[in-house]
């Protein structure tokens, strides 16, 4: 399975490319939706999946979700974390939200 990649660097690369061409109408649409929602930069979202991977319960999929929406509430973490096998207790999700906002 290919690695996930950050909203952030998705938009990086499409700006990257769209320089140097004109991108695919499917390209364009995936560049305007970063746009608008990357509200990071790449290195600031580097740093925060980084720092979320060093949490036990967190793989690079699930810092990639988290770094790509930062929650700012329980229940959005305990939405994104719903489809794994982990049940989060509330020291583990205060925990997450907190180095989300250090990093927002």
């Amino acid at each position: 399975m290919p690695e996930p990649v950050a909203l952030a660097k998705v938009k990086e690369l499409l700006a990257s490319e769209a320089t140097r061409r004109t991108l695919p109408r499917e390209a364009a649409l995936a560049l305007q939706h970063a746009e608008l929602f990357a509200r990071l930069t790449p290195e600031a979202t580097d740093a925060l999946i980084a720092e979320l991977k060093t949490l036990p319960y967190v793989d690079t999929s699930l810092a990639v979700k988290v770094a790509d929406t930062l929650p700012q509430f329980p229940d959005e973490v305990r939405l994104l974390f719903s489809k794994e096998r982990v049940a989060l207790d509330e020291a583990q999700v205060a925990r997450l939200l907190e180095i989300v906002a250090h990093h927002r």
